[in-house]
């Protein structure tokens, strides 16, 4: 076999002859050149698609890493979230309590102060009112609305304790007004003899008279004119049926001539209650009640207690 060779642009040319096996060696080097070359370019190729893999894995790991801590966060953002609105709601049940304490003790206090309970209605909530304002309103941050509530629990806490304070106060003051004699001891009724020295109506001579007598129609209620216990019901000279009653701060009032007793010794007796019935038992010349106040042993003129009203 001849083979023909061309110089640059075609200007020379020349021939050599090859034998097969020189052919064949030189096809076989060309062959094992092609297949060497393709063999490292496959190398080359296979390094580089692993090595891409490789980061494509660990650029793979590192963005699941980060979901993975993402999602961890999350969530502790919201079980933290969730205790934050759990102590909220904890402190807005206790203010709900205060509150209705509150209102409470404000009907409480609206009634023994005998006052406008249409005025002062603790069911409804206070009247409010403005213009529209929410284009220039601006919403609370979370730290300000916790500020705001315990700062709103501890003036509960305070308007409580002074309303408790004013309760006592003003039950103390009904104390006392229920339990000082005030008052007549007979709704309708005259009073026919007056408190002091006076003509006795069996002798006729001047005796000291330690009460006042009011007379009135027979069987007519008889009431307590304060509340206090019993201390005496019963048959007493010269009173007739009689019936006395202890009061606060030293205080006791007789009432005498009863028809009827409706009380014992050792009853609790609340003012405006009927404890006997106006009659003419014992030193008596008619139908009358002898109403007697007596203060650490020594007796009083009834007649500044019978003007006072509760």
């Amino acid at each position: 076999m001849k083979v023909i060779f061309l110089s640059k642009f075609c200007q020379k040319s020349g021939s050599k002859a090859l034998s097969l096996r020189q052919l064949v060696f030189g096809v076989g080097v060309v062959f094992a050149t092609v297949v060497g070359t393709s063999l490292w370019a496959g190398y080359e190729l296979g390094q580089q698609t692993r090595l891409a893999n490789s980061e494509s894995e660990r650029a793979n790991r590192i963005l699941h890493d980060m979901i993975r801590q993402q999602q961890t966060d999350l969530e502790e953002t919201r079980a933290a979230s969730r205790e934050h609105i759990d102590a909220l709601a904890l402190r807005l049940g206790e203010m709900q309590s205060h509150i209705l304490r509150i209102d409470a003790l404000g009907e409480r206090l609206a009634i023994i102060g005998k006052l406008d309970t249409g005025e002062f209605d603790f069911s409804e909530s206070p009247a409010r009112g403005g213009l529209d304002a929410s284009e220039t309103a601006q919403s609370v941050e979370a730290g300000e609305l916790v500020a705001e509530i315990e700062g709103l629990a501890r003036t509960l806490d305070d308007r409580e304790h002074k309303l408790e304070l004013l309760e006592e106060m003003l039950l103390g003051i009904e104390l006392q007004k229920q339990t000082t004699p005030a008052g007549r001891p007979v709704k309708k009724g005259w009073i026919s003899s007056r408190y002091g020295y006076r003509k006795d109506p069996f002798t006729g001579k001047n005796a000291f008279h330690h009460g006042v007598d009011i007379a009135g129609k027979k069987d007519s209620d008889v009431f307590a004119v304060a509340s206090g216990v019993v201390t005496f019901a019963g048959e007493q000279s010269g009173y007739g049926y009689l019936v006395e009653i202890r009061h606060a701060d030293g205080y006791a009032t007789k009432y005498g001539h009863n028809s009827k007793i409706f009380v014992e010794a050792g009853d609790l007796v609340t003012k405006g209650q009927v404890i006997g019935s106006l009659g003419s038992t014992g030193r008596s010349t008619g139908p009358h009640v002898h109403f007697e106040i007596v203060r650490n042993g020594k007796t009083l003129n009834p007649s500044k207690y019978l003007r006072k009203i509760n």
